[in-house]
C-alpha cells in the first residue's frame, strides 16, 4: 500500500492581543498620500493611517505590534516609489 504524502494539518499559535497599537509617524509628500493608501492596501492591509498634517504630509501609521517586521518591509518598499521620512515618536 502506498502511504500518503499529504502532510499533517498544523495548529498556528495566534499570538495574544496587544493592549495597544503601535505607531510610527512619517513624513511624506502630500501628494503622494493617495499613492501611500494605495500600497499600503497592496500589502494586505498591514495597518491603517491616518493623516496628521495635510498640507505637510504627516502620517500616524498604526498596527499590531507582533506586525513591526512586515511593517519595516513595507516602509522601505514604499522608498523606492516615494521619499518618506520616519518621525521620531511624541
Amino acid at each position: 500500500m502506498k502511504s500518503s504524502s499529504r502532510r499533517k494539518y498544523r495548529k498556528r499559535i495566534c499570538p495574544p492581543a496587544p493592549a495597544e497599537s503601535a505607531r510610527t509617524y512619517i513624513r511624506i509628500d502630500p501628494s503622494m498620500i493617495g499613492m501611500f493608501r494605495f500600497l499600503l492596501e497592496g500589502y494586505d492591509n498591514l495597518g491603517i493611517f491616518t493623516v496628521v498634517n495635510k498640507f505637510k504630509g504627516i502620517l500616524v501609521l498604526r498596527y499590531s505590534p507582533h506586525l513591526k517586521r512586515e511593517i519595516k518591509q513595507f516602509l522601505k518598499a514604499v522608498t523606492t516609489e516615494m521619499h518618506l521620512e520616519i518621525l521620531p515618536q511624541l
